[in-house]
């Protein structure tokens, strides 16, 4: 395949592989297009370019780009991992020199043994795949640099013979999954906690495009807890391409609860009144979904009874990706994906300040149904979601800021 570049101007280069999407059938294709798409939207601003191959998904860009195409690479949904390669040509000679190179930096790292894993996807390369590990592997044998370890190696230097080859070493862990935007769009409930922004990252990571909507009860919420959110909503955008936050001023909603409501009612309430902007929020943006951060029995809120009290008031599919996880396995994917610093800040949300000493634990749609229709709190709901503020954040913005700051 015929790729015109400027080497003197693209001289670094970069390899993606792509993971579950390769094993879609017919419309792979689509799969395939939104994956180049989106790390072309986010590297609009950059000198790169970004083409796709038989599974491998490649960039190439300028020297001082290198550092923002590295951040939109650990920010793509769709990749198992990716590495900084080096472009060669398909000769054995230029390929030693290559995994010499690559032995050296690992040495210099503190790499004692290598292991060479060579692919030939071009059959009419001379060499197979054995012989190319064998011949490449003597520079470094044979000269001392690295001992071999085919079994458990410091570093397992990588040679795919493609159109060109490409030699490599050190790899960065991927976002396994779909690319964002081939699954629909979903409202995020989010909130400051450690749950919501990864039941968003888990749905992105399904292919689907996040909006978020944020309940703020100013003054009984600070302004940090809503910056706290805002900073969530931000990193969400990283992995999403784009999000718009919607900061719904729910203060008269909670008040009117407080008075009206029986007090081990009071967070069910709440969140009944907070999936009826839902739904009006999801109408308005065209959303397919609503997506909470509930887990199973984790909190009293969230018994079996009281999930299916709430699901009861949402007009769209109700998905909820954490609810079979535990706390440790939440927060095990919040630390990776750089949420948890953030969500463990001491500014509580409005659900934590309101929470009844001894709430319902298996409340029934009945009774929550007449609890809500006494409270007569329709037309606030409605008030709360005309005055609505609207927050943007994309990758690409920040990508651009990134280059401000050089």
């Amino acid at each position: 395949m015929k790729f015109d570049l400027d080497e003197k101007v693209y001289t670094e280069t970069y390899l993606g592989k792509a993971g579950e999407l390769t094993l879609k059938g017919g419309n792979i294709k689509v799969f395939e297009k939104q994956l180049v798409n989106n790390l072309r939207t986010a590297l609009e601003t950059c000198r790169a370019k970004v083409r796709y191959l038989t599974g491998r998904l490649y960039v190439h860009c300028s020297k001082d780009c290198c550092a923002q195409v590295e951040f939109a690479l650990d920010h793509l949904l769709g990749i198992t991992g990716w590495a900084k390669v080096q472009a060669v040509e398909k000769n054995i000679e230029a390929i030693t020199a290559a995994v010499k190179k690559e032995g050296l930096e690992a040495k210099a790292r503190g790499a004692r043994t290598f292991k060479i894993d060579a692919r030939r996807e071009d059959k009419s390369f001379p060499l197979n795949s054995y012989d190319i590990a064998r011949q490449a592997a003597g520079c470094l044998y044979d000269d001392r640099i690295l001992d071999v370890d085919v079994h458990n190696p410091d570093a397992m230097i990588c040679v795919e013979v493609r159109e060109r080859c490409y030699v490599y070493c050190a790899q960065t862990k991927g976002h396994r999954g779909l690319p964002v935007g081939v699954s629909g769009k979903g409202l995020l409930l989010l909130s400051g906690g450690i749950d919501s922004p990864v039941a968003g990252y888990r749905m992105m990571r399904r292919g689907m495009k996040v909006e978020c909507v944020y309940f703020h009860s100013y003054p009984y919420t600070s302004e940090e807890a809503q910056k706290k959110v805002q900073d969530l909503a931000r990193i969400i955008a990283m992995y999403g391409m784009d999000t718009h936050l919607n900061v719904v001023p729910f203060t008269d909603v909670q008040m009117k609860i407080k008075q009206k409501a029986p007090e081990a009612y009071s967070t069910l309430m709440l969140r009944l009144c907070m999936m009826k902007v839902a739904n009006l929020l999801a109408e308005r943006i065209a959303s397919d979904c609503i997506i909470t951060g509930e887990s199973l029995g984790q909190v009293a809120s969230q018994t079996i009874e009281n999930l299916a009290v709430t699901e009861s008031f949402a007009e769209k599919p109700l998905l909820r990706p954490l609810v079979g996880l535990d706390k440790e396995e939440i927060i095990a994917t919040s630390t990776e994906i750089g949420t948890y610093d953030i969500s463990i800040l001491p500014y509580e949300d409005c659900c934590v300040l309101f929470s009844p000493k001894h709430p319902v634990l298996r409340a029934t749609i009945e009774e929550a149904n007449e609890i809500y229709r006494n409270m007569e709190i329709d037309d606030l709901v409605q008030q709360a979601f005309e005055k609505r503020e609207i927050i943007r954040y994309s990758i690409r913005d920040e990508i651009e800021s990134m280059k401000d700051g050089e």
